[in-house]
């Protein structure tokens, strides 16, 4: 299989998980959605499926990625071609901006409902509960740190169930994201992903929504960063110990 074609399932793919991703995150917190103040538990819930529709897709042909952190993780653990690591990377952030844009399309009405920008940044993206960059960091640091350990501890041979993860690998990731949303989310908002969170940031500032407020990008290079290296850390943890 093409370099190329492995791209554009990681295209598709992260489109789907930000459309249903963020999707959630609309469904409940704008004005006249029929799930308006549905809750937390609503919305990891939805993240968690967002991504399993998401590794469905994209999982048989490109391993399903859909994350820089997880494709810079998987490159230093030895899992996956440096290579292919920007054109992975690239592929994420084109469909993360689709995906949030097919969000704004869907909802723009309520949007147009809803005065507060605070809100309607924060379907788009992540921001802190409390602003504490260092603190903030830290906390998407390590959340990402989880993510990308038990992802590359799931594919060890001795976690392999014998009908093979190929039918099994989109479950075991699903339960890891509300795991990590419901348990270590309520701080930043769990970004984990650069490309859930800058691709959609950008279309926030591109997008014409009316009242949006600021993209807050002077917080912006935390759910980058803090990913990144909790993504790599996570790498050494693993050739450390494995």
């Amino acid at each position: 299989m093409t370099l190329l074609t492995k791209c554009i399932f990681e295209f598709i793919g992260t489109l789907v998980l930000i459309l249903l991703g963020d999707g959630v995150c609309c469904a409940t917190s704008l004005n006249k959605s029929k799930a308006q103040g549905a809750g937390w538990v609503v919305v990891t819930l939805g993240w968690g499926l967002a991504v399993m529709c998401g590794v469905f897709i994209a999982g048989p042909y490109s391993g399903a990625h859909l994350n820089p952190a997880v494709t810079l993780g998987f490159a230093l653990a030895g899992q996956f071609d440096w290579c292919g690591v920007l054109p992975y990377i690239a592929a994420q952030m084109l469909g993360g901006l689709a995906g949030a844009v097919l969000v704004y399309l869907f909802y723009k009405d309520h949007f147009d409902a809803t005065e507060d920008a605070g809100t309607k940044l924060g379907v788009f993206c992540t921001m802190p509960a409390i602003m504490n960059k260092g603190r903030n960091f830290f906390c998407e640091a390590l959340a990402s740190w989880l993510l990308v350990f038990v992802i590359l501890a799931l594919g060890n041979k001795e976690n392999l169930p014998e009908v093979g993860m190929g039918e099994l690998g989109a479950f075991p990731v699903t339960m890891l994201i509300m795991s990590i949303g419901m348990s270590l989310g309520a701080t930043t908002g769990y970004a984990i992903n650069p490309a859930r969170d800058l691709a959609p940031r950008v279309a926030h500032a591109i997008l014409p929504i009316k009242g949006k407020g600021e993209s807050g990008w002077g917080y912006s290079w935390v759910p980058v960063a803090g990913p990144i290296a909790g993504g790599l850390l996570a790498a050494l943890t693993y050739l450390l110990v494995y």
